[in-house]
C-alpha cells in the first residue's frame, strides 16, 4: 500500500493537472503511516528487511517532494525519524540485518547509503516497546533479541514462530543466528518453525501454529520483555505463553551481557507441568568452526578471525547437530547448532548456559561497530 500510495503522489507531482491525485495520495499515505509504523519507530511487519525497504520508500518520497519544491509533511519526517534509530538496531557489526521474520542479512553497502541519504543522527535504539525488539550491546560483542508478539497475516504472512529468539555478533562476524527466510514451498515452511531459531522448543512444536495459508492459526496471548543494568551489564528478561495451551508451559528466558561484552550468561526456565521433552537450539553461521568437549557439556567455537568463546550448559546433553543457513531467499548454506536437550517428567525445567571468551583473537579489540 504504502507502495502503490508512493506512485499516486509522484504522479500528481509529474503530470499536470494531478494534484488532487497528490494530495489524495498524501493524506491516504499519512493514515497508512500511523497504521505500519509503530511509536517506536518499527514496523508492524516486524521485519527487519521491511524496515528498510519502508524507509527507503518514505526516504525517496521525502527527495522527491524537496525536488520539486513542495512541503514535507511533518508526519513524514517524524516517521523517517523514528524509523532510522530503530533500523540501525537491527543491525549486526558487519553491517547486514538480523534475520527475523522472513528477512535477510540484505545489503549492508546499500543500507549504509540508505542511511547516509536520511542524514538523521543518533545511535541505534536498545529497546522497541512497541515493536518488541531489544538490542544489547557492550564492548564488540551485539545481541539481537525478539521478545515481542508475532505479527499477524495482514502485516507479515511470512511472520516466523522465532519468539524469544536472539542473534549474536562479535565485531563484523557472526556467532549465533537464525536461520533465516528461505525460498518458498517446503524451505519457507520449514524456515518459519521455532526450531529454525535460537530459542527454546517443547516436543518439536511451534511456540505459534503456522497457517499455510500465510501468518497463524495459535499465537502466544502473553509476550513480555523488559531490561536492566546491574554493575554495567545489560540483563533481559522476558517470557511467553505460546506453549500454555498445548503443554501448559511458559517459557522465561534471561540474558545478561557482561559490561565488558566477553560474556554472556542465559537461563531458560519451562514453568509448568508436562511430561515430554525440550531442546534449546543455538545456530551457529556457516563461517564458525565448532567442536564438542566434555563428553556433552560445552562446545568450543572459532570465529573466522581467530577469537574464540566456549559455551557451557549445566543441565540437559549438548550436542551439535546439522543446521541451514540462508542469507537471504536465495542462497543456502550449510551450518552448525548447538542443541541443548532433556526431559520434561510432570514437571518443568531450568537451564544455565553460557557463551565465554576464551581468546580475544587478532584485531578483536576495541568497542563495538555501532551501524
Amino acid at each position: 500500500r504504502i507502495r502503490a500510495l508512493r506512485g499516486l503522489i509522484l504522479a500528481g507531482l509529474a503530470l499536470p493537472g494531478r494534484e488532487r491525485a497528490l494530495q489524495t495520495g498524501l493524506d491516504f499515505l499519512q493514515g497508512e503511516t500511523a497504521r505500519q509504523v509503530h511509536p517506536d519507530g518499527g514496523h508492524y511487519s516486524r521485519s527487519p528487511a521491511v524496515q528498510a525497504r519502508v524507509l527507503a520508500d518514505f526516504v525517496g518520497l521525502r527527495e522527491t517532494l524537496l525536488a520539486a519544491g513542495r512541503e514535507v509533511p511533518e508526519w513524514l519526517q517524524g516517521a523517517v525519524d523514528r524509523m532510522v534509530p530503530m533500523l540501525r538496531a537491527l543491525r549486526h557489526g558487519d553491517g547486514g540485518l538480523a534475520l527475523f521474520n522472513g528477512a535477510g542479512e540484505g545489503d549492508a553497502g546499500a543500507l549504509d547509503q540508505l542511511l547516509a541519504r536520511v542524514a538523521v543522527c543518533g545511535k541505534p535504539m536498545a529497546s522497541g516497546p512497541h515493536t518488541g525488539f531489544h538490542r544489547l550491546a557492550a564492548g564488540r560483542t551485539v545481541i539481537v533479541a525478539d521478545t515481542g508478539p508475532p505479527a499477524d497475516a495482514r502485516a507479515n504472512p511470512r511472520a516466523h514462530a522465532g519468539t524469544l529468539s536472539f542473534e549474536m555478533s562479535v565485531g563484523k562476524e557472526r556467532l549465533v543466528v537464525n536461520c533465516g527466510p528461505g525460498q518458498d514451498g517446503g524451505w519457507r515452511a520449514a524456515l518459519s518453525a521455532t526450531a529454525a531459531h535460537s530459542t527454546c522448543v517443547v516436543d518439536d512444536t511451534n511456540s505459534s501454529e503456522i497457517d499455510a495459508a500465510g501468518g497463524f492459526r495459535r499465537t502466544p496471548s502473553s509476550v513480555t520483555g523488559n531490561r536492566r543494568q546491574i554493575d554495567g551489564a545489560i540483563v533481559l528478561e522476558a517470557s511467553h505463553d505460546g506453549y500454555k495451551a498445548t503443554f501448559g508451559l511458559t517459557h522465561r528466558r534471561r540474558v545478561m551481557l557482561a559490561a565488558d561484552g566477553e560474556s554472556v550468561t542465559g537461563e531458560d526456565n519451562l514453568i509448568g507441568s508436562h511430561e515430554g521433552a525440550f531442546c534449546l537450539r543455538f545456530h551457529l553461521h556457516p563461517s564458525v568452526q565448532a567442536s564438542l568437549l566434555e563428553e556433552g557439556r560445552s562446545v568450543l567455537i572459532r570465529l573466522p578471525r581467530g577469537g574464540g568463546w566456549r559455551f557451557t550448559a549445566d543441565e540437559g546433553r549438548v550436542s551439535l547437530e546439522e543446521s541451514v543457513y540462508f542469507p537471504s531467499r536465495e542462497t543456502r548454506k550449510k551450518s552448525l547448532q548447538m542443541v541443548v536437550s532433556g526431559g520434561l517428567e510432570g514437571a518443568g525445567a531450568t537451564v544455565k548456559w553460557q557463551f565465554g571468551r576464551i581468546d580475544p583473537g587478532p584485531g578483536q579489540k576495541g568497542s563495538t561497530d555501532q551501524k
